[in-house]
């Protein structure tokens, strides 16, 4: 029997992965394992839980104040390992993370087929985002199958020349995901409480904009909370201690009532919060997707974003990090009705919640007529690399 690996590590690949996997388990004609990385060990753990998931295999790759490079070295090994035992037929990645970009590597190192999950996305900027832009074009070099959310990340793959049987329009699977919490969400005060105010959802985690930028963000945010008494914030801290440095410093200096910091929101209580917002200010990849996805208007805290359907829909708007820019774009969408309800467009810009249904049948088509879908085989390389990191 044919072998599926799928491999993620992080909250977001898990969410939008965890749809998948469970769609991927009903087709007995092959065999799906999972293996994760724990590069979000705690919040990972979190989201299989809820999706009721257990992984096959858990490489434990992160140790305290790893850096960057430390990472992905790590990963590439302990993912080169598991590969050289295993040996699947199609190794499965997501996005742009560390652990889509070293699997991915490792899977191309050892001869092993890639499908590509939310392929095709750009912002134009290697810098932005750092270092997932550069993983995402990468991965796409070598990829076998890009299962592409959109047309327009669709067009971005042929534009660099890959082949158009290979490439199809699925949908995101955050869309799926969001299928799967809607009926599960609980009893959450911070909403349930807050009739007649405006919620507003804020995160920021970006790498490129940790400091000063963070800062500024954060400063907005006061400066919301102060100009409109009818508006509730709602800021859960993402666990990176710069992230909390700078919160800490803006924030508890003068404790506002209006503000509301929390640990990381689950992924129930966060599509709630999320579905129960006025605006969300977030400079994350994937709420991007999940505030188009529930209508909600958006203002991207970043100069560029990999996910421009939303912004050519009139969904969203990029702001950037300035504190002015934030504070006076936020305030007009939540005291001009006609202005926010001209953010509220379409909501299926990602899909009708099936991308998983289309991606497992793509996979489906490609175990059994291998050939059909390559240009020429790949053959499998481990009698002719004895190690998968070795060229």
């Amino acid at each position: 029997m044919k072998t599926v690996l799928i491999i993620f590590g992080t909250r977001p690949e898990a969410i939008k992965m965890c749809p998948l996997v469970r769609e991927l388990k009903t087709h007995r004609e092959f065999q799906t394992l999972v293996a994760v990385t724990g590069q979000h060990r705690e919040m990972l753990t979190e989201v299989l839980k809820v999706f009721s998931l257990t992984p096959e295999f858990d490489l434990d790759v992160m140790k305290p104040g790893q850096t960057l490079l430390a990472l992905n070295g790590a990963l590439l090994f302990r993912i080169g390992e598991l590969l050289e035992t295993l040996r699947p037929d199609l190794v499965l990645v997501h996005g742009d993370t560390a652990t889509a970009f070293a699997a991915a590597t490792a899977a191309f190192f050892c001869g092993i087929p890639i499908g590509h999950v939310e392929a095709g996305l750009r912002s134009g900027n290697i810098h932005a985002p750092f270092p997932e832009e550069y993983n995402r074009s990468a991965i796409s070099l070598i990829s076998t199958l890009d299962f592409a959310p959109t047309e327009v990340a669709k067009e971005t793959l042929l534009a660099m020349g890959k082949p158009c049987a290979r490439v199809f329009v699925t949908g995101n699977t955050v869309v799926d995901a969001l299928h799967f919490t809607r009926d599960l969400r609980g009893r959450i005060p911070l909403t349930e409480d807050a009739e007649g105010k405006h919620i507003v959802f804020l995160t920021s985690h970006r790498r490129e904009n940790l400091g000063d930028a963070q800062r500024s963000i954060f400063r907005a945010a006061v400066r919301i909370a102060d100009a409109l008494p009818d508006v509730r914030i709602i800021c859960p801290l993402h666990r990176n201690p710069q992230v909390r440095t700078a919160a800490r410093e803006i924030f508890c200096a003068r404790k506002h009532p209006h503000i509301f910091l929390t640990e990381p929101f689950d992924v129930v209580t966060c599509h709630h919060v999320l579905s129960q917002s006025t605006l969300v200010l977030t400079d994350s990849g994937g709420i991007q997707e999940e505030a188009s996805a529930l209508g909600v208007p958006l203002l991207v805290l970043r100069d560029t974003t990999e996910r421009p359907e939303i912004v050519r829909a009139g969904a969203a708007r990029l702001v950037g990090t300035d504190e002015d820019t934030v504070t006076a774009e936020a305030c007009r969408i939540l005291s001009d009705e006609r202005y926010r309800k001209s953010f509220e467009k379409s909501t299926a810009l990602y899909g009708d919640g099936k991308a998983s249904v289309r991606i497992a049948e793509k996979i489906s088509e490609f175990l059994a007529n291998q050939m059909l879908f390559l240009d020429k085989p790949i053959e499998k390389c481990y009698n002719k690399v004895k190690s998968c990191g070795n060229a």
